[in-house]
């Protein structure tokens, strides 16, 4: 039987390769420059053919059909990508490839120009980026439809001689230069912005709070903690700072001891004290908060004095030794012992908090699956979603959740595990 077109090509890609791997065992210097430029526009040549194939299955609807919402997604699980490393090639695909319109019109790509260059290898994804980025912009969208192509074209040809971060320069002060009226006049206030923005920190405790108000009654209210964050006694020695973030802790603490809040995130983060079998045997302290970070025994024994204690005992391989009632509905207990295992979101490369998750039954509670730590996995809704959707199986294996992605992700279906930090050490 003969080879297909693209097993073929595939084989001579891989011999070209080889070859050109093997000669630069004794290229010269001007060789070896040589063989970057090659290698840059090969590459660039290859990502033309990635985006093109993306584009195709977008159209044709090539992941919804295999239970993805979202084409990103998709691709981190097959190629083992950054989400953002997905989004660059979907929004490339979006902007230099051929589009049909809803009556199955064929359109042209939206950067023209963007795309001759970019097919011919003298520009990258980046430059792809950051043209389209450049003109989404409010001002570009005032030019006129003859100006904006020309500005285009300008880009692009840019393009293969700047880097992304002076082609965004330049194309900014183009555009704006080329808008010469700019936006029109509005003497109405601007919208008041109200923003918080809760960053947890990655591999250690704790996280980062920023936040705007705009609105003047809003940051009044936030701003009474100042009144509880004055010195508790002359000797209190905290900066002015650390006595504020210490008042809006007590805040948050009372509201969620005395307000109604939904019941999800609503309850005081009390501990669940996540004891290995080998600390517990050595009269060892040690805890953890539902949303992550180890406490000092100090810490600890401060907050255990107005905490729920949940005790969740390890064994040697982080797996949790109490199992829970079997019971359609998740116990609270229950609950608790699978964050303790999951630490959240248990899909690999999800890495959602435990609070954003819910429970799922590996086998399930129709099908006489029991409402127990061996039969249920901690996943967020998109997560959950596509577990029932599509052809991912999870089960659980030495006691952890691990994935089974689909054949056409992985023809050999390798099972696939969150890394568990918490056990590094």
């Amino acid at each position: 039987m003969s080879d297909s077109p693209l097993t073929t090509a595939h084989r001579l890609l891989v011999e070209a390769i080889d070859a050109l791997s093997a000669a630069t065992d004794a290229a010269t210097d001007d060789d070896l420059l040589s063989v970057l430029t090659l290698c840059e526009g090969t590459s660039r040549r290859l990502d033309r053919v990635v985006v093109a194939a993306v584009s195709t299955l977008e159209r044709r609807g090539t992941f919804a059909e295999r239970g993805y919402t979202s084409t990103p997604a998709a691709l981190g699980d097959l190629l083992g990508w950054e989400r953002f490393e997905a989004r660059q090639r979907v929004v490339a695909a979006e902007q230099v490839c051929p589009r049909v319109s809803l009556d199955g019109t064929a359109l042209p790509a939206k950067l023209p120009t963007t795309a001759a260059v970019f097919a011919a290898g003298h520009t990258g994804l980046r430059h792809v980026a950051v043209i389209a980025r450049v003109l989404a912009t409010p001002a570009a969208e005032r030019l006129t439809p003859d100006v904006w192509a020309g500005a285009e074209a300008q880009l692009a040809d840019k393009a293969a001689v700047y880097t992304p971060s002076e082609l965004q320069a330049w194309g900014t002060a183009l555009v704006e230069a080329l808008d010469e009226d700019g936006p029109e006049p509005d003497d109405r206030p601007p919208a008041p912005v109200n923003e918080l923005h809760l960053a947890r920190h990655r591999g250690k405790p704790g996280g980062t709070v920023k936040g705007r108000f705009d609105d003047a009654a809003v940051f009044d209210a936030i701003a009474t903690v100042d009144a509880h964050s004055r010195p508790v006694t002359g000797d209190d020695q905290r900066s002015t700072a650390q006595r504020q973030a210490d008042a809006l802790a007590d805040v948050c603490g009372y509201v969620l001891d005395h307000a109604d809040v939904p019941e999800c995130g609503g309850r005081r983060p009390h501990l669940s004290v996540l004891v290995r079998l080998e600390d517990l045997e050595n009269r060892a302290r040690a805890a953890c908060l539902d949303f992550g970070g180890t406490l000092s025994p100090e810490s600890l024994r401060m907050l255990a004095c107005d905490a729920a204690v949940a005790p969740v005992v390890l064994n040697g391989k982080g797996q949790p030794l109490d199992v829970g009632r079997a019971t359609r509905t998740i116990p609270d207990g229950l609950r608790r012992a699978i964050a303790a295992r999951d630490r959240g979101c248990a899909r690999p490369g999800c890495g959602r908090p435990a609070s954003w998750c819910e429970v799922h039954h590996i086998t399930a509670w129709q099908d006489g699956g029991d409402t127990a730590l061996h039969n249920c996995v901690m996943l967020c809704r998109a997560c959950h979603r596509l577990l029932h959707h599509s052809d991912w199986q999870v089960r659980i294996r030495d006691g952890l959740p691990e994935f089974i992605p689909p054949a056409w992700i992985d023809p050999g279906r390798r099972p696939r595990r969150q890394p568990l930090l918490h056990l590094a050490a």
